[in-house]
Formats: structure tokens, C-alpha cells, sequence
């Protein structure tokens, strides 16, 4: 009988699964069924699709977990009857007529979308980015990020999520104070539009690599507030 719900992992730009491993492997030893969506950053209707699927990998009832542009992807996948709450991680949430760039300009951040380029259709993270992007992370754990980036096509974030999940799934949002990728007062923003129930961190846009432990807490408490609404019903 499945007691706790199960969590999947949904990534950000310059990112694909691994970017969870900190969150991955504490919570499956305490019995939590993890799985990461990889997808491929061509469109967004492509991934929230394949979010989708995934969900279909796992026993239900499933709690989304998006970092950055994972939020739009989770604001669109969410809507589906298996998922049960979502936790955002310095991510977006755009409502229906909004895209993942339409919500950026509002509060835009030039740090790290100054060290990017496109090349060969796709856009590329600057070695120099990383500093702006995770600059709390080690030397040598920036420079793993660089080198396990995913390459976005241009025109992502110039689509809809087909979706707005947290207008009806209950939602926690996790800040990153020292964000300088999604400005932090966006994501404060969101999170109270949301209703979501909002935390603060002292981080890059990262926390899942430099406060795991802080991002751990945020999901049990998710996890919690979702076992005690399936009791209460």
C-alpha cells in the first residue's frame, strides 16, 4: 500500500535531472518514491509532456517539484488528476497569459543573461555565468554546473505552460534571497499570488546544491500538508 506521495523532480535551464541528487538520495532513504523528468528544453508543450509521462512512472499521489523554468513546466503538468501539491525553487509560475519571459521582464535580472549566448540554435552558459548563477557553490561545484548545463532553445520561454496547477493544487515556494538569476522579489510575488506557503533562504538561484537540507525540510513539509488532506477526505 503506498503510504507517502511520490516526487518528481522537474528542472531548470542549463540543468537537467542531476541537479536533484542532494534531494534524491536523502529522500529515498527515508522511503519516498524520486524519480527526475529529462527532458529535452525544445518546447515547453514537449516537456510538460513528458512531465506527464513521468508521472505515470511512479505511484500517485505525486507532489512536482520545479526549480526555475521547472515552474512553468509543473504549472502545466500539475494540472494533471495524479499530482497532489507542488514546491517551487526559485522558479516561475505564469498564469494563463503570461510565458516563463513574459513574467521575467516584470522584474528582470541582467547578472546572468549577460554571460549567455546562442550558438547553433541553442543558448549557452558562460564559464563566467556560473559566478552569478550559483556563485554560493565551491569553485569546483560551479564548474560541474557549467559543464552538465542543458542548452534551452531560444524561443522556450516564449511559450504558455497550457496550464495553471497552482490555481487549484496547494503550492510552497522557496526564495532565493540572493537570487540573480529570477530576481527575488518576482519570486516573492508569485509565491504570494499563488497563495503558496512562501520560504526565505539565504542562496544563489541553487538551493537545492547549497541548502539541500533547507529544500529536504520544505518538501516533508509539503508531503505532510498533502498525507493529512488525503486523511482528512
Amino acid at each position: 500500500m503506498q503510504t507517502k506521495p511520490s516526487i518528481v523532480f522537474c528542472h531548470g535551464l542549463w540543468a537537467d535531472g542531476s541537479c536533484f541528487s542532494k534531494l534524491i538520495v536523502p529522500l529515498q532513504a527515508e522511503g519516498y518514491e524520486c524519480i527526475a523528468a529529462q527532458y529535452g528544453l525544445n518546447t515547453t508543450a514537449e516537456d510538460v509532456a513528458l512531465v506527464k509521462a513521468t508521472i505515470g512512472r511512479v505511484s500517485g499521489p505525486v507532489i512536482l517539484v520545479g526549480h526555475s523554468y521547472g515552474g512553468t513546466v509543473i504549472t502545466g503538468a500539475g494540472v494533471d488528476d495524479r499530482v497532489a501539491g507542488l514546491v517551487y525553487i526559485c522558479a516561475l509560475a505564469p498564469d494563463t497569459d503570461e510565458t516563463s519571459q513574459t513574467q521575467q521582464s516584470k522584474f528582470p535580472t541582467t547578472d546572468v543573461f549577460s554571460h549567455i549566448e546562442v550558438v547553433d540554435g541553442r543558448i549557452w552558459l558562460s564559464p563566467e555565468g556560473t559566478k552569478h548563477f550559483c556563485g554560493d557553490l565551491s569553485e569546483q561545484d560551479q564548474k560541474l554546473v557549467w559543464a552538465t548545463q542543458g542548452v534551452p532553445k531560444p524561443d522556450l520561454f516564449g511559450a504558455k505552460a497550457g496550464g495553471t496547477a497552482w490555481k487549484s493544487k496547494p503550492s510552497w515556494y522557496i526564495v532565493g534571497k540572493k537570487d540573480r538569476t529570477v530576481h527575488p522579489d518576482l519570486e516573492r510575488a508569485m509565491a504570494k499570488r499563488m497563495g503558496a506557503t512562501m520560504y526565505e533562504i539565504d542562496s544563489s538561484h541553487v538551493p537545492m546544491l547549497s541548502h539541500p537540507d533547507v529544500v529536504i525540510n520544505v518538501i516533508r513539509d509539503a508531503v505532510k500538508a498533502v498525507q493529512e488532506a488525503t486523511v482528512a477526505a
